[in-house]
C-alpha cells in the first residue's frame, strides 16, 4: 500500500488507548502552550489556511494539484476522525473533534500532518464512571452519542473543509467522503481486539452515522478484522512509483 501517511501508527497518530480496560478517556495528544507552526482546525474550515496545507500536500508527495489535496484530505480526515472513532468502540467515550478545540501541524517532512488539543470536550453516556467531571458531555444513549459523532466531525468539521477544498481543486464529493469511510472502518479493524461488540456492526453503525456507509464494502475476517474495498479511489496510484491501494475499486477483486 503506498504510504500516504494514513496508516494509523499509534505512535504519530492522535493518541488513543485501547486497553480494556480503558481507564482514561480517549484523547488528542495535547498541544504544548505555545506551539510553533500550528494552525486552528478553525482556519481550515474558514479556507483561511487551506491553501498553504495544500501547498505543503504537493511538496510532500511531489503530487499535482488533485492528488495532493485528496491526500492532504485522507491524512486529514483519518487523523481528526480516530480519536472518536476508537474511543465509540472500545469505551463509548468520543472526544469531539470540534475545530476551535484542535490544533493542527503539517508540513513537507513525514509524518505530514499531526492533530493536537488545547481543550478536550468527551461525550459519556450516563454509566459511565467519569460522566459528570469536567470536560465531559453526559448523553442518554448510544444513538444519541453517534448523532453527536455526526454533527462535531462531519456537520461542523469536515463538511464545511470539503467544501472549501473543492472550490480550490476539482474533486468529486463522493471522491472525497470515500476516504473518511475507508479510515473509519479500517480504524475499527485495528482495533477489533478490543471492541465493546464486534468490527464489522461497530463499523457499519458508524459509516451509517456519518453518511459514507455506501462508500466502502466490509467484509469479517476471522481475525475479527475487516476486509476493507472502497468504492472509491483516493488518487495515491497517481504518484511516481506508487502501485494501486490493496482495497481500491479499480482493483480487480480477489
Amino acid at each position: 500500500m503506498p504510504r500516504v501517511d494514513t496508516a494509523p501508527a499509534f505512535n504519530t497518530a492522535p493518541a488513543f488507548t485501547t486497553a480494556p480496560a480503558f481507564d482514561t478517556a480517549p484523547a488528542f495528544n495535547t498541544a504544548p502552550a505555545s506551539p510553533d507552526g500550528c494552525v486552528s482546525a478553525s482556519d481550515l474550515v474558514s479556507g483561511v489556511a487551506l491553501d498553504h496545507m495544500l501547498a505543503a500536500a504537493g511538496l510532500r508527495w511531489a503530487a499535482g494539484p488533485a492528488a495532493a489535496a485528496a491526500l492532504a484530505w485522507k491524512t486529514y480526515t483519518y487523523q481528526v476522525a480516530m480519536p472518536a472513532v476508537i474511543g465509540f468502540g472500545v469505551a463509548r467515550r468520543v472526544p469531539l473533534p470540534r475545530p476551535e478545540d484542535l490544533l493542527v501541524l503539517y508540513g513537507a517532512r513525514r509524518p505530514f500532518l499531526t492533530v493536537l488539543a488545547r481543550r478536550q470536550a468527551v461525550a459519556v453516556l450516563p454509566d459511565d464512571p467519569i460522566a459528570g467531571v469536567p470536560g465531559t458531555l453526559v448523553l442518554p444513549d448510544e444513538a444519541t452519542m453517534l448523532a453527536m459523532v455526526r454533527e462535531t466531525l462531519v456537520d461542523g468539521h469536515l463538511a464545511p473543509v470539503l467544501d472549501q477544498l473543492r472550490q480550490r481543486v476539482r474533486l468529486g464529493a463522493r471522491t472525497l467522503w470515500g476516504s473518511l469511510a475507508s479510515g473509519v472502518a479500517t480504524g475499527v479493524s485495528r482495533a477489533a481486539a478490543d471492541l465493546r461488540t464486534p468490527a464489522l456492526p461497530t463499523a457499519t453503525a458508524l459509516l451509517a452515522a456519518l453518511g459514507v456507509d455506501d462508500l466502502v464494502a466490509l467484509t469479517a475476517l476471522p481475525d475479527g478484522g475487516l476486509r476493507v474495498r472502497r468504492n472509491t479511489c483516493c488518487l495515491a496510484f497517481t504518484l511516481p512509483g506508487q502501485p494501486i491501494c490493496s482495497g481500491c475499486c479499480i482493483r480487480p477483486e480477489s
